[in-house]
């Protein structure tokens, strides 16, 4: 399958031009998945469904609203989530990804988990990225991309290690998460945004109920039958017309001895894990430190709600420990 995913990169240029007028570019922000609908749709299959509050203590900053880059006049804001004390060890930063079908959603679903996930010692920068009814893939890849970049050229601020580095994502985010942490030093994923010299690179996936590829047996992704789905929305291509697009945007594909350690944290829902089974064999083989935790009977929302929020925190808090200090 590899090479076809060149030919999907040597194609992607030419088509990108063609891509750019797909109705699905609406300009028009879909805000369809929001946290309150997420909650009631976690609610009709689990009752105990509860939500979870922002969480403000003293012991962490917060600033909001920062520019990381500019795309055309369009600005990409990102928020950050800190420590108020200072460490005299560098801490770990986490980029934590939004989900909503690579179409809708917003970063602030997931200032709770950083708020938590900083109050436990982590940095944690929640960035906004194009949606596909603004862009195409690859340009929320892009956009994570170039957060990665402003984060390590702004690690003496807010205290960082450039070398413990980590992408956290759910849903729509957790693949995201998956594929960029696979594509270190790839330079089609790279992109071109903001002015940052420095390595997108990172050292640890978490991906929460993410899907690690478009074409395995068991996605559900690409059902056009009654909609556009999601997907074929975000690529400007359906899974028929342009299948080594779908592959190449898949984490599954880039699995490999360059691959880093990587947290599933998964619901029950069994097609939102799609090819995690194959992914951990790869890693394995490749003696890369990879981990599960599924929740029983639990929604693919879980990880915004309690009774799983909290689970879900010391999970990554205690991944991050074994991966950085064993």
């Amino acid at each position: 399958m590899k090479w076809l995913i060149c030919i999907a990169m040597l194609v992607f240029r030419v088509d990108d031009l063609f891509a750019q007028s797909w109705p699905g570019l609406t300009g028009i922000p879909d805000t369809s998945y929001n946290t309150p609908a997420a909650y009631r749709n976690s609610k009709k299959s689990n009752p105990e469904t509860a939500y979870v509050e922002e969480y403000h203590p003293p012991s962490i900053r917060e600033k909001k609203g920062i520019v990381y880059c500019s795309v055309g006049e369009r600005k990409l804001l990102l928020d950050a989530f800190y420590p108020e004390r200072k460490s005299n060890a560098n801490r770990i930063a986490i980029i934590i990804i939004h989900g909503g079908g690579w179409r809708s959603g917003d970063r602030s679903q997931h200032h709770p988990l950083a708020q938590q996930l900083a109050n436990r010692g982590y940095v944690c920068f929640t960035p906004q990225y194009r949606l596909s009814t603004e862009a195409l893939y690859p340009a929320a890849v892009h956009d994570i991309k170039t957060s990665i970049r402003w984060v390590k050229d702004h690690a003496k601020q807010y205290g960082v290690d450039t070398n413990k580095v980590v992408v956290l994502g759910f849903s729509a985010g957790g693949q995201l998460a998956a594929l960029i942490g696979n594509t270190n030093g790839q330079p089609f994923f790279e992109g071109n945004n903001g002015t940052y010299a420095g390595s997108s690179a990172v050292q640890a996936i978490v991906d929460i109920d993410g899907t690690l590829s478009f074409i395995h047996p068991e996605s559900g992704e690409g059902d056009d039958s009654k909609k556009i789905s999601a997907a074929t929305n975000w690529f400007g291509a359906s899974r028929k017309d342009n299948p080594a697009l779908w592959e190449q945007a898949s984490p599954l594909s880039w699995a490999g001895p360059n691959s880093v350690p990587t947290l599933f944290i998964n619901s029950s829902v069994a097609r939102m894990h799609a090819g995690r089974n194959d992914y951990i064999d790869i890693l394995r083989k490749n003696n890369i430190y990879t981990e599960v935790k599924e929740f029983e009977n639990s929604p693919h929302h879980f990880c915004l709600f309690n009774p799983w929020f909290q689970p879900t925190i010391a999970t990554i808090d205690a991944f991050l420990k074994k991966r950085f200090h064993p």
